[in-house]
């Protein structure tokens, strides 16, 4: 009898076992692996094109039309020119600049701001909660902006392309509600030993939130790295545009202003546009690159269960 209902248990098991549990079916992996392997090869061809075109030398580029699959002699003359001075140089500074400052400061005014409002019998936090979520689903247009820090007389300063985004509504949402997720004991606690909010803040919530401050830092940072409307809506000066401005401006318009980094005439003649084009596309792709690794771990713990608990 006994051997009858072991016989029976793992087709009841498999009966109440949900259909994304059960073991995929020969086709049903083959089909994934053909969909994994289209979608890695969607990604890593386009890039590949342009790294091997930026280390391509001039005279292979313009016989292949503008773009290499493998360069017949690897070079730098692309990238050395456009770190030998000149407008790219400044635009990468200008670049890391905005991201690192911008980036460090929306995180701290987030950071603070959830904190308060995550936290229960707050003075004034349901409407204040209420006003975010309002810029939420109707952001500010682009007029509005432009007099709000034409007013605050930001133009044409390096405050204005990163004070209009400081705190982003979503990733304060995000934020608040990975919050309110830590258990209340621990701030009880904390308070019963005499520790006041600041103190709760730096040496309990934080430790715990590394998940949720990462993921909401990468957010900030991609942002302020890969802008560049803020650019040309609040700056006159070409000096002040970032790298992304500069490539915006390059491809979109075709300046061969680029192309001349270092001031030389003769030097543009010597380079095919393609090469420099796609150096300055690597420039503003490996930052990200490199930094991403180290955060994705921390994604589906930081925006997960700050969406859902929100």
């Amino acid at each position: 009898m006994s051997d009858v209902l072991d016989m029976d248990r793992p087709t009841a098991e498999r009966a109440e076992r949900p259909a994304w549990k059960e073991k995929p079916k020969p086709v049903t992996r083959a089909g994934k692996g053909v969909v994994l392997v289209v979608t890695v090869l969607t990604v890593i061809v386009p890039f590949w094109v342009v790294l091997a075109t930026s280390l391509s030398p001039d005279s292979q580029v313009i016989a292949n039309g503008g773009y290499a699959l493998w360069p017949e002699r690897w070079t730098t003359h692309a990238y050395d020119l456009v770190f030998s001075g000149g407008q790219i140089t400044r635009a990468v500074g200008v670049s890391a600049l905005v991201t690192v400052v911008g980036t460090a400061a929306s995180l701290a005014c987030t950071i603070l701001l959830a904190y308060a409002l995550a936290r229960p019998g707050v003075t004034g936090g349901k409407p204040i909660m209420l006003l975010i979520l309002f810029t939420l689903l109707f952001p500010a247009g682009m007029i509005p902006s432009f007099l709000v820090v034409n007013g605050m007389g930001l133009r044409n300063t390096y405050w204005a392309l990163f004070l209009p985004v400081l705190v982003s509504a979503f990733n304060l949402v995000v934020m608040r509600g990975f919050f309110q997720g830590i258990p209340q004991e621990l701030f009880e606690s904390a308070k019963i030993d005499g520790a006041g909010e600041l103190r709760i803040l730096f040496t309990i919530v934080l430790p715990l939130s590394k998940a949720v401050v990462a993921v909401v830092g990468l957010f900030y940072a991609v942002g302020y790295w890969n802008d560049f409307f803020r650019a040309v809506l609040y700056t006159d000066q070409a000096t002040m545009w970032p790298l992304q401005t500069w490539m915006r401006t390059y491809v979109v318009q075709s300046q061969q202003s680029l192309i001349n980094v270092a001031g030389n005439v003769n030097e543009q003649i010597q380079f095919a546009p393609q090469t420099v084009n796609m150096a300055v596309v690597m420039i503003a792709t490996v930052p990200i690159l490199c930094v991403y690794p180290f955060i994705q771990r921390y994604f589906a713990k930081g925006v997960l269960t700050g969406a859902v608990k929100s």
